[in-house]
């Protein structure tokens, strides 16, 4: 599962599970640009690629705007000449609340952190990739809301969702050029917005609790399966959304 030769973007680099696959894509050879909205942290990830021997660059910016999604492409060319992987790990959490007190605003900021800013993103990157005579390209999606409701996440479930929708679709259309387009689905994560959902050391066993593995992943055992859909080892794999969940979704008691 080597990248060498490929140019590779993540959007949402900054921490978590983006910032985990920014540095393994980098560490098997992959020259990355990163795009986050945070200047300072995305610094810090270009220098520790680049201290161990890699390459990246960083482009900061909010994934909810189509400009900033022309800008990370144009970085990718002018950089590094074109563009082979795409990953989407921009997100948000949003309000936790049941869906009867989301007002519209919540709903809408989730809805675009999420799939909105995935479909800006994917709308520029495509016609790049189909430029090299293929790639691929991995929006991060979740279980919750495909093989899980979870309470008070309505418009978080509804975002996800809504990415495997738009895979599939994606898929379809750019297989005939070359394109592989699939979709991520972790389970629990050691990041910060898992943090935000459990917060005490109870909540935090309730969610281990919920994984037959009896924990949740590091973003590196994400970043790894991620790895996956970007290199030629899945050359075959194509419109497929791939659960790396601990288990969470086969646990029913």
């Amino acid at each position: 599962m080597e990248l060498q030769n490929k140019v590779a973007l993540v959007i949402g680099a900054s921490s978590g599970i983006g910032r985990a696959a920014a540095v393994l894509f980098a560490k098997k050879g992959a020259k990355v640009v990163v795009g986050a909205r945070r200047q300072g942290a995305l610094d810090e990830l270009v220098a520790e690629i680049t201290a161990a021997g890699g390459s990246a660059c960083a482009v900061a910016g909010d994934a909810r705007d189509e400009a900033y999604a022309k800008e990370l492409c144009n970085a990718a060319v002018s950089q590094y000449g074109g563009l082979d992987i795409a990953m989407h790990c921009a997100g948000a959490l949003g309000t936790l609340a049941p869906a009867t007190e989301l007002s519209a605003t919540n709903w809408h900021e989730v809805i675009d952190a999420n799939l909105t800013s995935a479909f800006l993103g994917a709308k520029h990157q495509l016609p790049l990739m189909e430029k090299r005579g293929g790639g691929s390209l991995i929006l991060t999606s979740s279980f919750v809301g495909y093989t899980a409701g979870m309470p008070g996440m309505a418009a978080y479930a509804a975002a996800k969702a809504g990415m495997v929708g738009l895979m599939k679709c994606l898929a379809v259309e750019y297989g005939p050029k070359g394109i592989r387009v699939n979709a991520l689905l972790p389970g629990g994560t050691d990041t910060d917005m898992a943090a935000e959902f459990a917060s005490t050391p109870e909540e935090k066993a309730f969610v281990r609790g919920l994984h037959v593995l009896g924990r949740i992943a590091t973003p590196e055992e994400i970043a790894h399966s991620a790895l996956y859909l970007a290199s030629d080892a899945s050359s075959f794999t194509t419109g497929h959304a791939m659960l790396v969940d601990g288990g969470v979704s086969i646990k029913k008691a």
